[in-house]
């Protein structure tokens, strides 16, 4: 399969600069991932397709303000640097810029000398590992000086940065919002588990291989970025009941089915697990444990079209995407979102 079979024309006034108003009242298209028919609805309305005894899987990480403005302590040029992921105490791995500018050895200022770094190594691609060191709690330093790291087809400022969180987030970790999980507020929620769906959560720390082009012909040669996730026993417990029954897993975004798909057994079956995962669903994977997925509209030729069509069938999806085009529908992580049943 070519990377090219997953690109789709997608109008640049499509993609979605802000955030609405009321999350829950972004646009829903339902997709019958058999028949590929199509209905449209309000996100509020994925209460209806929801039964219970089903078990809605939540990715409960919290994305850190990881984009940090700096000076390089000898000359005072101004440099950026995004946290990718921690790696061991204050050794963080980063993507520097302009990394021309970011050897090894050199150090920079961040706030006024509130933070400083030295840059220790440069590792796969060019990355940075910086060694930070500063004086009290490294996240209330993180929380003045940094800001939301938006993806970068988001021009627009962000005026209220939970905005760009879930309102389950907890673990701090994640470079970028698991963003099909924006679309729930708290009365949703309650309203799923009333319904007696249950809700697990399990998280894993979005990296920034989400965004990263895919820059081969032939897709199996695309190199995925590895992830953490953390799967309790208690959330193991719950999606395995569901399987149990007979009933589905409905998995809320393509972090929480890449977690999913990572720990379940060849019968589908959960366990407390936590660790690494790079795994890489393409056309041609069988799903051991999801039944259904809430995402969003992906970027063309993207890691993500792939899943999704992996899912659904690409077919069924370039269609799906085709129709949301020519009916307005708002693209990625601020945009509407897709049930896949």
């Amino acid at each position: 399969m070519k990377t090219s079979d997953f690109y789709y024309d997608l109008p640049q006034e499509l993609i979605a600069q802000d955030p609405l108003p009321d999350r829950s009242s972004s646009r829903l298209m339902v997709l019958d991932r058999q028949t590929g028919q199509i209905q449209h609805r309000i996100f509020r309305d994925v209460l209806e397709y929801l039964d219970p005894g089903d078990c809605l899987v939540i990715n409960d990480t919290r994305v850190i303000p990881a984009r940090l403005y700096g000076v390089k302590e000898e000359t005072g040029a101004g440099i950026e640097v995004l946290l990718l992921r921690r790696l061991q105490g204050d050794v963080w791995e980063t993507l520097v810029k302009p990394g021309r500018k970011a050897r090894k050895g050199v150090r920079i200022d961040f706030g006024d000398g509130l933070l400083k770094g030295e840059v220790v190594d440069v590792v796969d691609e060019g990355n940075r590992l910086i060694h930070f060191e500063y004086e009290g709690i490294f996240e209330e330093i993180l929380d003045q000086l940094g800001e939301m790291p938006l993806p970068p087809y988001i021009k627009h400022k962000l005026k209220d940065k939970n905005r760009y969180q879930t309102v389950y987030a907890v673990h701090d970790g994640s470079a970028a919002a698991p963003t099909a999980g924006l679309h729930f507020t708290p009365e949703l929620l309650r309203q799923i588990e009333d319904k007696g769906v249950q809700i697990a959560r399990i998280t894993l720390h979005v990296g920034l291989g989400t965004f990263r082009p895919v820059k081969v012909d032939n897709i199996q040669d695309h190199h995925m970025h590895s992830e953490y996730y953390q799967v309790s026993q208690e959330a193991a417990d719950k999606i395995n009941a569901a399987k149990a029954a007979g009933r589905r897993v409905v998995a809320v975004g393509t972090t929480s089915t890449r977690t999913l798909e990572s720990v379940a057994g060849e019968d589908g079956m959960m366990k407390a697990a936590g660790g690494w995962t790079s795994i890489f669903i393409y056309p041609g994977y069988r799903f051991k444990c999801v039944d259904a997925l809430i995402t969003n509209f992906h970027l063309p030729e993207s890691t993500l079209v792939m899943l999704v069509s992996a899912f659904a069938g690409r077919e069924h999806i370039l269609n799906a995407y085709r129709i949301a085009v020519e009916n307005r529908y708002r693209f990625f992580s601020f945009g509407d979102a897709m049930l896949i049943q």
